[in-house]
């Protein structure tokens, strides 16, 4: 930096910068001055004024040198408010010149000699102008000024004083009793950590579910929904379910359906059940761990102080709940393991739907066996055939000539051209349009699995939750506390787990400061209300 003489070479600039910077502040008075004896039109300091108040609202014109004005001219145009646009008001002075101040003259003398000559030289407004009369417009507008702030301040001040007060409790005391301390962070958090699932909480998360409010949407909505759109024939067809008939009647045809290919097949669609249920289990640990987290931001945040107990807590919860996971899987697991062991055929309700179907069937039956004189072949011997004999095992068998035994898949021949043969050996073709005995068999399962897999889906809706609430949350909630205890209050850990943070202290200081500051202000205010303003 080069200097002038002894002054910096960018001292304007510097000079300028400065005095923007406070006169720029909207709740500052801007205190212009300008000589008498210059142009006010092109005074510099109303210049700078102008740039930041160009209304003129904040801006209070001081005329100095009054005294030094050339003969024959005077400030009365300037005074009187004609000059200078400005809503604050124009005051003149004088001032004690160099050799005022070089003879030692007094302030009181000087202000004595200024009325003197406002008296003589401007008797209409001498009591509006002078130094006494600027100094009490000064503490007047002052005051004005504060006293309009002070609602909007007295607001700021009480928020950051409460700001700070939660601040300041939040960084807590030093630690005294160690052993009070442990167990009431130990304590609370557990607390906090039971009132989050039980939604008593006192910090209430309004982003998102959270805690016991999105367990039950994972119960009711997640979980109830993906069951529901599992369906209950998913993964079957009907080539299946005939290959599953055949496969149950052995060697001999069978007049009705058999009743080992329903089970076989509603076991595999139950089986279906147990990915969602686990899913369930998953999702409701995930919740669980996920709460540690809201307990730390927003419920116990005195626990920031120890950050070796907070970590120490979070591990002995993450712990806990691991160990209760695979527990709860095995008793989801059970849960469709129990449906898959006993196949209730008689349950009120799949009582109820086999009925509708036997009635249907019996009723097809009579109008089979009104059918059947017609299709006895009139050269057939009395007792040579049966109804089993001529209806098959389910149409499953075709009519094929002499010699032609080996030939399957060849069309069906007249029963008095050919012998009959019974094809269960003969794999079943996948294109192949099914009888109306096939057909109608193949329909009563489907329906029998049906029916029997919305009674399981409705059981396993309304058990794996009982069961994530009974081994996983409440296991989790009733024994939270004891195994926090259990784990970290040892006399050997307390100076451990109660260390501070290397900061914290140094941020104790700052927020207690801070906070007595504020308070000397609100003190302040309330004293600036009770003072007379003129």
């Amino acid at each position: 930096m080069t200097f002038l003489g002894d002054q910096p070479q960018d001292i304007e600039v510097q000079i300028r910068e400065l005095i923007l910077k406070h006169i720029s502040n909207p709740n500052s008075i801007i205190l212009a001055v300008t000589a008498a004896n210059t142009d006010m039109a092109t005074s510099e300091a109303l210049k700078v004024a102008r740039e930041v108040d160009p209304d003129g609202r904040r801006t209070l014109a001081v005329v100095t040198k009054l005294d030094l004005m050339d003969a024959g001219t005077d400030a009365m145009d300037a005074l009187l408010g004609r000059v200078i646009p400005v809503k604050l008001g124009l005051i003149g002075v004088v001032n004690r010149s160099q050799l005022d101040i070089n003879n030692k003259k007094s302030v009181s003398d000087a202000i004595r000699d200024e009325h003197a000559f406002l008296q003589k030289k401007y008797p209409s407004l001498a009591n509006r102008n002078g130094t006494k009369y600027l100094s009490r417009t000064l503490n007047r507008l002052l005051m004005h000024h504060i006293r309009d702030c002070l609602p909007e301040l007295k607001t700021r001040i009480n928020v950051l004083a409460a700001q700070y007060q939660s601040l300041l409790s939040s960084y807590g005391q030093p630690v005294e009793d160690q052993n009070a301390t442990l167990l009431q962070l130990i304590t609370k958090f557990a607390a906090e950590y039971c009132h989050t699932i039980e939604g008593t909480a006192k910090y209430i998360e309004t982003a998102e579910l959270c805690g016991g409010a999105r367990i039950c949407y994972i119960f009711h909505e997640t979980f109830g929904r993906t069951l529901e759109s599992v369906d209950p024939l998913g993964g079957l067809n009907t080539i299946d379910i005939l290959t599953a008939i055949r496969n149950a009647t052995g060697p001999r045809p069978s007049l009705f359906v058999p009743e080992v290919s329903f089970e076989l097949l509603v076991k595999k669609q139950v089986k279906r059940l147990e990915e969602p249920s686990l899913r369930c289990v998953e999702l409701v640990h995930e919740e669980m761990q996920r709460i540690i987290q809201h307990c730390s931001n927003y419920s116990t945040q005195e626990l920031l102080r120890f950050p070796k107990l907070h970590d120490a807590i979070v591990e002995v919860v993450t712990s806990l709940l691991r160990k209760r996971l695979p527990i709860t899987n095995e008793m989801v697991h059970n849960l469709v393991a129990i449906e898959l062991a006993y196949i209730n055929t008689k349950h009120p309700d799949f009582a109820d739907a086999c009925g509708v179907m036997n009635n249907n069937i019996e009723e097809s039956r009579r109008n089979r066996m009104r059918e059947l004189p017609a299709a006895v072949p009139r050269d057939k011997p009395p007792g040579a055939g049966t109804q089993g004999d001529q209806e098959g095992t389910g149409n499953w068998r075709g009519m094929l000539k002499k010699g032609d035994e080996g030939a399957p898949g060849s069309g069906p021949a007249s029963p008095h051209k050919g012998l009959a043969v019974n094809l269960l050996d003969v794999p079943v073709p996948v294109a192949r349009k099914l009888s109306s005995r096939e057909q109608r068999d193949c329909e009563v399962i489907e329906r029998l699995i049906k029916s029997y897999f919305l009674i399981v889906r409705k059981n396993i809706q309304d058990s794996v939750p009982k069961a994530v609430m009974h081994f996983l949350v409440n296991h989790v909630k009733d024994s939270l506390q004891s195994e926090l205890v259990g784990q970290l209050y040892k006399s050997s850990l307390l100076n451990d787990l109660l260390t501070e943070s290397e900061d914290m202290a140094q941020r104790r200081k700052e927020a207690a400061d801070m906070l007595e500051a504020l308070q000397k202000a609100s003190q302040v205010i309330a004293e600036i209300r009770e003072t007379h303003l003129w």
